[in-house]
């Protein structure tokens, strides 16, 4: 864990039994309110890609199109997001992923990413990697290169991390357990 981070963990809000039974979801939502904290954030990924040539940010449906801009603004990086089908308006390539509990899948416009583009994935949590995965395959269907995936939580227990065998995972947080 990054030094300095302990109030943001602090921050971050448990919700049971979100979005279904057994299920404790991690909400950022506090972390966003809070200015200071938020800022601090987004200055903890900034500075760890500074000066990794990142040309874009691939934000991930929801609360990674906020931290993604974000940290793309503070990078001087394009944006671009992955959402849900039907949500995008242009023609879109898809990917199909598990989560832990259930599946869904992903869409990103064909031209949102140029070929050879260096690309930054951001989100707001890794739990069993699926979403993550799906954002990789997207990035490598139209011929850019995976800089690394970034997150603000890791549920490291959930083993997210292991299925991302083709690119590099940083969090600034993360937990063990439930």
């Amino acid at each position: 864990m990054e030094p300095n981070v302990e109030e943001l963990r602090r921050a971050i809000r448990d919700i049971p039994n979100f979005p279904k039974p057994g299920i404790v979801f991690k909400d950022i939502t506090p972390l966003l309110g809070n200015g200071p904290l938020f800022h601090r954030t987004i200055d903890i990924l900034a500075e760890r890609y500074r000066n990794k040539s990142v040309d874009t940010v691939l934000g991930i449906e929801s609360r990674g199109f906020i931290i993604g801009a974000a940290l793309a603004y503070r990078l001087g990086a394009g944006f671009c997001i992955v959402r849900k089908p039907g949500k995008l308006p242009y023609q879109t390539h898809r990917a199909s992923y598990q989560l832990e509990y259930g599946s869904d899948t992903l869409e990103v416009h064909r031209d949102a990413i140029k070929p050879g583009a260096r690309v930054l994935i951001a989100d707001d949590l890794i739990a069993t990697g699926g979403t993550a995965v799906a954002a990789c395959e997207l990035v490598s269907m139209l011929g850019g290169k995976v800089v690394e995936c970034a997150f603000v939580i890791e549920l490291s227990f959930l083993k997210g991390r292991d299925k991302l065998k083709s690119c590099d995972v940083y969090s600034i947080m993360r937990y063990d357990s439930e």
